[in-house]
């Protein structure tokens, strides 16, 4: 009798946090987790980690889900499909990673520490490393059974690991050379918080064990992360699943993805019209040769279909991609050309917009400024446009600078970021809360954020219409405004910023 194990049928997750809007990262992590699955006969599990309460929102969770969904992708096991190893939602497992941090502490790997948040902001400002020793330092040998009595007396603390201070970790990657760790230049990592709700490194590694992860391939910013959760593994005594780590997306600067200087939104890309085949079909190009074409250099328009058929993980090219808004409106142009008839289109366009749903929100907005139906289309058609061209005189409210103006917007922008739930309301605050900061009044406020929201110098309620816009079709225009205005430089930047999140 052969005693090799059975090799375990692929088992990969993709695992948002409901936090905000889904971005067009998860999407991609998902594509080749999608893939990979596909390619072994395996299956692919959505895990929602709502674990930052202060953060998490289900209506946040109901938006992603719908967004992977327009995509064209789909999971095998999930909050919204079932499945034997749930529950998905990580808000729903407290007492499995209670049960096994206090597995840790008993075993010595871990340890309760009741350092305070002002302790460790005290630390933090002095260096760090290079001033005095953190505050949880003397807790890691401290008497153990004395920590467990303090924290059973109801005193606040955290749960810690306890990282040796000699050695080496080893991160294994498929797609790289092995990357050596010195451990003794990782923290003490928090692994349950002082709301009993854990951290992410503890609940990604007992979930992805519970739930029987094969292969964790996520993107390349979690490497660093990568020794403590084989750590974990070590200490519970599991076979770690196997790594993989995916390039970062890049801001035109090659910095990473981030959205005050990219789209970075699904819903952004959905609700400025482009096709989900082709926004899945530029997220593959990100890290993905184009399909072979004989005697050609490669054809980049390929289907999800035509890319399982030839999917291999170890051809992922680690470079990192310039996200390229131009090339991806390139591209999306051959689907509507080459894949679409008359018909479809017609098709396309209602699901899109001409539909109950979004002509009843522009109604209210328009119905006292028509005369006839047909002023309906002309007064809104910002609301359908992908983009809008303010002229830079109407920026720039009589007696003020160009560059008052950018810093202005800029600031605008930094407000609605806020604003939470995502209303006309909350939209007017921000924006008058900007007034004030300023001591500018109102109106040459609102005026430049007509012309960078319209493209126009008047037009609908304003804040009615940036509510219904969106958050990221919003941001996007207004920093459209900022760049026709001169810009904000980094410098200025981080000190408008700096001042506005430190204001009373």
């Amino acid at each position: 009798m052969s005693d090799e194990r059975a090799v375990p049928p692929v088992r990969v997750r993709v695992a948002p946090s409901p936090t905000g809007a889904p971005h067009v990262g998860t999407a991609f992590v998902a594509l080749f987790n999608l893939l990979f699955a596909r390619v072994h006969g395996g299956k692919l599990l959505l895990r929602i980690e709502d674990t930052d309460q202060a953060r998490s929102r289900p209506e946040h969770e109901h938006v992603l889900i719908e967004a992977l969904g327009w995509l064209g992708l789909s999971w095998d096991e999930g909050p919204d499909v079932g499945g034997e190893v749930g529950p998905y939602r990580q808000s729903e497992r407290l007492e499995i990673y209670h049960e096994h941090a206090l597995q840790l502490v008993e075993a010595g790997h871990a340890y309760y520490s009741f350092a305070t948040p002002d302790e460790l902001d005290s630390w933090r400002s002095s260096g760090q490393r290079g001033g005095a020793p953190p505050p949880y330092a003397a807790e890691r040998d401290g008497d153990p059974g004395a920590a467990r009595e303090r924290a059973e007396k109801g005193e606040p603390y955290v749960i810690r690991m306890k990282v040796p201070r000699e050695g080496q970790c080893v991160v294994e990657d498929v797609l790289r050379d092995n990357i050596s760790f010195e451990l003794d230049q990782i923290d003490d990592q928090v692994l349950v918080k002082s709301d009993g709700f854990p951290t992410y490194h503890l609940a990604v590694v007992v979930d992805d064990h519970l739930m029987g992860v094969t292969h964790v391939i996520r993107g390349e910013e979690w490497i660093n992360s990568t020794p403590k959760h084989l750590l974990l593994y070590k200490w519970f005594g599991w076979q770690p699943p196997k790594h993989a780590h995916l390039p970062l997306l890049l801001n035109p600067d090659r910095s990473k993805m981030s959205k005050r200087r990219n789209p970075t939104s699904i819903d952004f890309y959905r609700r400025a019209g482009f096709q989900p085949e082709a926004l899945l079909n530029y997220l593959a190009l990100m890290a993905y040769p184009p399909a072979p074409v004989e005697g050609g250099e490669g054809e980049e328009k390929f289907t999800l279909s035509s890319l399982t058929d030839r999917f291999d993980l170890e051809r992922i090219n680690l470079g990192g991609s310039v996200f390229d808004l131009e090339k991806l409106r390139w591209l999306n142009g051959r689907y509507l050309r080459e894949d679409m008839d008359p018909t479809s289109i017609v098709a396309a366009l209602k699901e899109w917009a001409i539909n109950d749903t979004s002509l009843s929100a522009m109604a209210p907005l328009m119905q006292s400024r028509m005369e006839t139906l047909g002023d309906f289309i002309p007064r809104c058609a910002f609301f359908f446009a992908s983009d809008v061209d303010p002229a830079v005189e109407d920026l720039v409210p009589k007696k003020r600078a160009a560059e008052e103006v950018a810093q202005i917007l800029q600031t605008v922008i930094w407000s609605l970021e806020a604003v939470d739930p995502w209303e006309s309301t909350g939209v007017e605050a921000a924006v008058r809360s900007v007034a004030d900061y300023w001591d500018w009044p109102v109106r040459d406020v609102t005026r430049p954020l007509y012309a960078a929201i319209m493209g126009q110098p008047v037009g609908p309620p304003l804040f009615e219409s940036i509510a219904l816009l969106g958050t990221d079709i919003s941001r996007v225009r207004l920093q459209k405004g900022v760049d026709l205005l001169g810009g904000v430089s980094k410098k200025k930047a981080r000190s408008l910023e700096k001042a506005w999140t430190s204001r009373s």
